[in-house]
């Protein structure tokens, strides 16, 4: 069995998908649903059996999995970088990971998780997920930080050659659309779009960028998968790793390609950044991929134009929220 946690979230029921593309239906889908809609990505994916979270970490612990288990893609996490309950966070993205981790690389599973580039905070420090550099960083929120503290549990432990670590920078495409305040601007913007006629951006407020021209590195949620695949096909292929498209593009490329692919002509607004979140903002990330490229990953990655036209036009427009 392969179990995804977080499998019916954003990230992880896409990798469901993959795996079930690929002819793969012995899975496990770990997770919370609650009262959220993201019940939905599971509708039209075959899976063995689904069990809630804290039922699955508690087999863990007492070492009473049913089943014989080939690989772990941990997903699961509170992914809010507003979330404010530390303890919460410490809990759910760094001990539960933890305990996972422990009990596949005793057990010699496959394991697989999901760390952050917000692990990277304000960016001073650079881009490099050489692990010399990651003991280095200093986060600017918590939900960064509580990823960080187990990439350093990783490093601290040796284990970064038995496990494989994926810093996700800024991904977007279907089945996002349950994640509230935490959707993509494109998802956001495709509604503003319908209902404005407009795309509502932040204002910069530092000197250095002007309005709509801050940076980050967006990828697409199909090509996340892609690498997620192919390090689960390679598990000799251990380490931390970056996963962006390389190359960071502005709020007003981004909001240029949505009007393009709706076939319309782009007019935007520039608003207010809200005080709460101007200490935590990131003007400006990009992936460093070489890590992964040495590490034999040679996987073609989208450009922003390209994974915006396919996630507007055959997804968004035609009113499907799912892969």
């Amino acid at each position: 069995m392969i179990v995804v946690t977080g499998g019916a979230g954003f990230i992880g029921s896409a990798v469901v998908w993959k795996l079930n593309s690929e002819g793969i239906d012995n899975i496990v889908i770990v997770d919370r649903l609650g009262t959220s809609d993201k019940w939905k990505n599971l509708v039209n994916r075959e899976y063995a059996d689904y069990f809630h979270k804290d039922d699955f970490i508690k087999m863990v612990c007492e070492d009473r999995v049913p089943f014989e288990v080939d690989g772990i893609i941990h997903m699961g996490a509170c992914s809010s970088t507003t979330e404010r309950d530390a303890d919460y966070l410490m809990e759910n993205n760094y001990r539960y990971t933890r305990k996972l981790a422990e009990w596949a690389v005793k057990k010699n599973v496959r394991f697989i998780y999901a760390s952050s580039a917000a692990t990277y905070g304000d960016g001073t420090l650079g881009f490099s997920d050489g692990d010399y550099v990651s003991k280095t960083l200093r986060p600017i929120n918590m939900y960064g930080y509580s990823k960080q503290v187990f990439d350093l549990w990783v490093l601290r432990n040796q284990l970064e050659q038995k496990v494989a670590g994926i810093k996700f920078f800024n991904v977007f495409g279907p089945n996002e659309y349950h994640k509230g305040d935490m959707r993509s601007v494109i998802h956001k913007s495709f509604r503003q779009i319908k209902e404005t006629g407009k795309i509502r951006l932040f204002k910069s407020h530092k000197p250095e960028y002007r309005d709509g021209e801050q940076k980050r590195d967006f990828v697409y949620v199909k090509d996340c998968i892609e690498v997620v695949w192919w390090l689960l096909r390679n598990r000799e292929v251990n380490g931390i790793f970056n996963l962006g498209t390389g190359q960071a593009r502005t709020w007003n490329d981004l909001a240029r390609a949505v009007f393009a692919a709706m076939d319309r002509q782009p007019e935007i607004e520039y608003c207010e950044m809200p005080e709460s979140i101007r200490d935590q903002y990131q003007y400006f990330t990009e992936a460093q991929m070489g890590k992964l490229r040495s590490a034999g990953n040679t996987i073609p990655i989208r450009s922003l134009e390209d994974a915006i036209s396919d996630y507007v036009v055959n997804y968004l427009a035609r009113g499907e929220i799912c892969l």
